[in-house]
């Protein structure tokens, strides 16, 4: 029964998230979780909080946490915020910054939360198409006509931004925020969280949930001027003043204490997603330059048959079938390809033997 719901949630699209189907014989590679555990001080550090602290409410403003990603990012403590996911903090943005009645810029392929935020918040938007080749052009944006926010690297494509290109479009766009959504910046684009102190209308996001193995614990960071940092507390504590719990934070402090562990799982990442890379083009599959933890990748059909399924949809289809799960989109520009994150090797070895079967 919907007679009761609002016009806003009538008209509302969701987002909706790969699917998390499980089992001993499933491959997971369409939800770009990090294959390997957290670190194992952070499983010590989450073994280690008391009872007493789990009864208490915790530090509303994260001071220790925000402490230890100040430190870690050379920036100071009234620059970084900490929210319940990246997701959230945007969520956050989008309400703080992007409410002014101008319409908001994103690329017309991109992570398909914006314009789920865009129809929550009733904010018009402005659609940047990206190039043939599927990269993003900094001159599409139209500076100081209203807000920019894009990921980088791009999703699903995972082609990431130059910094330099990035400080370019800042020295042009002053007037409105820029947000730069680092989801994926860990697996080899450049960050722009060193511009922030540069650049007063810059807000970078970014998230435990890639490189650092806690997607389940929803942990996400903002870094920007002072007064930007203050416009998402002020939403955060006009929503919830508790969003990141006492577990959270001592998890988070232990991933960012243990950076050998963290880098070496980048490492291995970065390992497979190139072998993966390999095989794929070797089976001829066109495979884009990836800087995220999963690959986009055009599947190859021998003859174009008008009518025919696309054989991207084949293949995930069959896939799915052996339990090996990828991403795909029905939409234009999308069809043809398939979003595969990067597992284990041996993972990624099996999704060669489902698709060579």
């Amino acid at each position: 029964m919907t007679k009761f719901w609002t016009d806003t949630v009538k008209g509302l699209t969701p987002y909706v998230p790969g699917e998390q189907r499980s089992g001993d014989n499933i491959i997971k590679l369409n939800t770009n979780e990090n294959p390997y555990p957290p670190s194992p001080e952070v499983m010590r550090a989450i073994g280690n909080v008391s009872s007493d602290v789990l009864r208490r409410y915790p530090d509303p403003e994260s001071v220790e946490l925000r402490e230890a990603l100040a430190a870690y990012h050379g920036v100071a403590l009234e620059n970084v915020f900490v929210g319940n996911g990246s997701d959230e903090i945007l969520a956050l943005a989008f309400l703080a910054f992007f409410t002014d009645g101008k319409a908001l810029q994103y690329p017309d392929i991109t992570y398909s939360f914006y314009p789920v935020y865009c129809d929550l918040y009733s904010i018009e938007s402005q659609i940047v198409s990206l190039e043939a080749d599927y990269s993003l052009s900094m001159e599409r944006f139209v500076p100081n006509a209203g807000s920019i926010i894009f990921p980088n690297p791009n999703a699903p494509t995972g082609l990431a931004t130059p910094r330099d290109s990035i400080d370019t479009l800042l020295k042009k766009h002053t007037e409105q925020v820029l947000l730069v959504d680092e989801a994926y910046a860990d697996l080899g684009a450049q960050s722009v969280v060193s511009l922030v102190n540069e650049y007063p209308n810059l807000l970078v996001s970014q998230t435990f949930s890639k490189g650092r193995s806690l997607a389940g614990m929803r942990l996400g960071v903002a870094f920007g001027d002072k007064s930007l940092i203050e416009g998402l507390q002020r939403v955060k504590n006009s929503f919830n003043s508790y969003p990141v719990d006492a577990v959270a934070q001592a998890a988070g402090i232990a991933s960012i204490e243990d950076d050998s562990y963290y880098k070496q799982t980048l490492s291995q990442i970065i390992e497979s997603r190139d072998w993966t890379t390999e095989q794929l083009r070797s089976r001829g599959f066109e495979v884009l330059a990836s800087s995220a933890n999963f690959i986009f990748a055009r599947v190859p059909r021998p003859t174009k048959v008008d009518g025919c399924e696309p054989a991207a949809h084949e293949l995930f289809q069959r896939l799915s079938a052996a339990g090996v799960l990828v991403r795909y989109w029905k939409k234009p520009r999308l069809e043809d390809w398939l979003r595969i994150s990067i597992g284990t090797s041996s993972d990624m070895s099996k999704l060669m033997d489902c698709i060579d079967a």
